[in-house]
């Protein structure tokens, strides 16, 4: 089972030693506009965020599962170091370090607080949630910082485990964020038309299990009855995941109703990664704030894939490589059957880009690879996929792939996938700069 699933059902199983902690030690940043309060307690994770004229916190912190925070996914499944207790809730759970604390209220340790006069920056050793005590073997960092109605959040995980075991990729929430029962409402735009004043998606949810949906404003957000409420822009995920869970439009930031939501990415998390995300959080109306900044802010949607310095979200399959960050490039092995990659949802028209262009050094017996395409939510299949021919003389080269003359190539094209080599043998390998619509 998805790990997102199920995880807001075992935090209410669990209700009897995971308590609502006490009031969180704050550090705080307030331009006039916004206040927001990173928990010192808790790892810098975000406890508070209000208007700065108001005393009202749109963040849920009924328990440590909540608040809004860094919460990462891997192997192996269950996760039970030689002398750990796993909550019996929690039986079967994998490696999950959180950074609010663990479900026995266990807290991070802090390692550093930074100040500056508009941002602020925590770092702090987190805690595996399922267990008693354990910390992560990494380290997060949260920086914030405030501009007008906006809170601007990167997050960075450096991993430091002693498992070198290369795990499957997981869902990331990049970050979890949890707000009050008041925020009831959940809205989006899932359509083909972004951007072009369509009427909004409304995501009915009572969670969990949680509902996905692929956010194709890059956008999505909890409001009240009126309309007010923490929108979560992600420039670069479009799979989101998110509902609402208890009475509707009602409780604070103690309480057990709550609306959740959290931009995702698929990622393998090498035991020595070094990972960063970012977001922005939106504080206001639905449409004049967080959409119309959406709007303001939307990136190019066309693929642009730079290899150069980590894997651009896409996941490899049946093919070893290194942890990021890389230098200029992304070195794969294609030593087994079938080596590809998966890129993460996209939403672009076919008509914008009839031709891609990919940068690689080919050190490779096979001559030919192809670059598969799908529709929104749809699969790959061999009816839709272009072949193109490669030199495998080590050299870095352009290749252009022809997308123009394939009869399924057109409408909105939501997937990607590229198999660098048709035949490999031992010892093949390719190195990847980029895949993009311009050359």
């Amino acid at each position: 089972m998805d790990p997102l699933r199920s995880l807001l059902a075992l935090t209410l199983a669990a209700t009897a030693v995971a308590q609502t902690p006490d009031a969180p030690a704050l550090e705080t940043l307030d331009n006039g506009v916004l206040r927001v309060g990173l928990s010192t307690d808790h790892g810098g994770a975000l406890a508070y965020l209000s208007l700065a004229d108001r005393d009202d916190n749109l963040i849920n912190i009924h328990d440590l599962g909540r608040f809004v925070q860094q919460s990462y996914y891997s192997g192996p499944k269950p996760f039970l170091p030689e002398g750990a207790r796993a909550h019996e809730a929690w039986a079967g759970w994998g490696w999950n370090p959180i950074q609010a604390g663990d479900v026995y209220l266990n807290r991070p340790r802090l390692l550093e607080v930074q100040r500056e006069w508009d941002s602020l920056s925590i770092r702090s050793v987190p805690m595996q949630w399922a267990l008693d005590g354990v910390p992560g073997e990494c380290v997060f960092e949260t920086r914030v910082r405030l501009d007008a109605n906006r809170v601007h959040l990167r997050v960075r995980l450096e991993n430091g485990r002693e498992d070198r075991t290369r795990y499957p990729a997981q869902h990331q929430e990049l970050p979890a964020v949890y707000t009050i029962g008041r925020l009831h409402r959940l809205f989006t735009y899932t359509g083909d038309r972004p951007f072009e004043g369509e009427p909004l998606t409304e995501i009915e949810n009572a969670g969990p299990p949680w509902e996905y949906w692929t956010s194709t404003e890059r956008w999505s957000a909890l409001v009240d009855d009126e309309g007010f409420g923490l929108g979560v822009f992600s420039p670069s995920a479009l799979l989101t995941v998110g509902g609402f869970h208890g009475p509707k439009g009602q409780g604070g930031p103690r309480d057990g109703s709550t609306g959740y939501l959290a931009p995702l990415h698929t990622e393998v998390l090498d035991h020595d990664i070094v990972y960063e995300a970012s977001a922005t959080l939106i504080v206001g109306d639905l449409e004049r704030d967080i959409r119309a900044f959406a709007k303001k802010h939307r990136p190019d949607p066309l693929p642009d894939l730079d290899f150069s310095r980590d894997r651009a979200h896409c996941v490899p399959f049946r093919m070893e490589d290194e942890a990021p960050p890389y230098e200029g490039s992304w070195r794969l092995t294609l030593d087994q059957d079938d080596p590809h990659l998966v890129c993460a949802p996209m939403h672009f028209e076919a008509r914008r880009a009839r031709k891609l262009y990919l940068r690689a050094a080919y050190s490779t017996k096979g001559r030919e690879g192809e670059l598969y395409f799908a529709p929104p939510g749809g699969e790959f299949s061999p009816e839709r996929r272009v072949t193109f021919r490669v030199k495998p003389d080590g050299r870095m080269r352009t290749y252009e792939i022809d997308l123009s003359k394939h009869p399924l190539y057109t409408g909105t094209i939501g997937h990607l996938r590229l198999d660098p080599v048709l035949e490999q043998a031992g010892g093949d390998t390719v190195a990847l700069e980029f895949l993009r619509a311009k050359k």
